[in-house]
């Protein structure tokens, strides 16, 4: 069963083995459809079928930045004591045209904590619209690029690979894949997210 926070008896989730803990935006946080058709909600059902199981931990909460994102980290790794953390931040950093040093600096401080805490790290980038211009675009994208090399973590150079310049799978604000889209958001995240993952399909 997916664990969403708040929901009763995910504080039992740091006694299951296997936790994937996903700490994201409205990306992750299945904006603007049902949760169950959400990536994170297919992925859970996907674990389903490792051997040994694993549990997701959708910690993501639409509007997220990486500096609250950052703070927030602490306590749900203390309470999930996940082994895969998978963030999934930066697009509303990018949004709203803040800093990229700072994206920077909370992205590594989150990625430092995680790996302190035994987990292993799945970076998801994101893409921003060409009317942000080159310079910055260029330079989000090398954010991700950059740590995943530096941190040793792996990486999905773009989450929605695929999806964001299909109409077809895209939400009318440009922004957010369909419920058709999202089973494609989780191709792309399985294929860095499988290697970290201990365990083999079940027969």
């Amino acid at each position: 069963m997916l664990l969403w926070l708040g929901c009763a008896g995910a504080a039992m989730a740091a006694d299951k083995p296997g936790t994937v803990l996903v700490l994201g935006d409205s990306l992750s946080a299945a904006h603007n459809i049902a949760a169950a058709q959400g990536w994170v909600h297919l992925l859970e059902v996907r674990l389903g079928d490792m051997e040994p199981g694993w549990t997701a931990i959708n910690a993501s909460i639409s509007g997220e930045t990486s500096l609250s994102g950052r703070n927030r980290l602490p306590a749900l790794l203390e309470k999930y004591h996940p082994g895969v953390v998978v963030l999934e931040l930066g697009a509303n950093d990018g949004l709203r045209g803040l800093p990229l040093p700072a994206l920077r600096e909370n992205l590594a401080a989150m990625v430092d904590a995680a790996q302190k805490s035994g987990a292993r790290v799945l970076l998801l980038g994101i893409e921003l619209p060409v009317n942000y211009g080159p310079q910055y675009r260029d330079g989000l994208r090398a954010i991700y690029a950059d740590l995943a090399r530096d941190k040793h973590t792996a990486l999905v150079p773009f989450l929605l690979e695929g999806v964001a310049l299909d109409p077809s799978l895209m939400q009318d604000d440009g922004l957010h894949p369909t419920a058709a889209g999202e089973p494609k958001v989780l191709d792309n995240v399985w294929k860095a997210l499988h290697p970290l993952l201990q365990g083999s399909p079940k027969k």
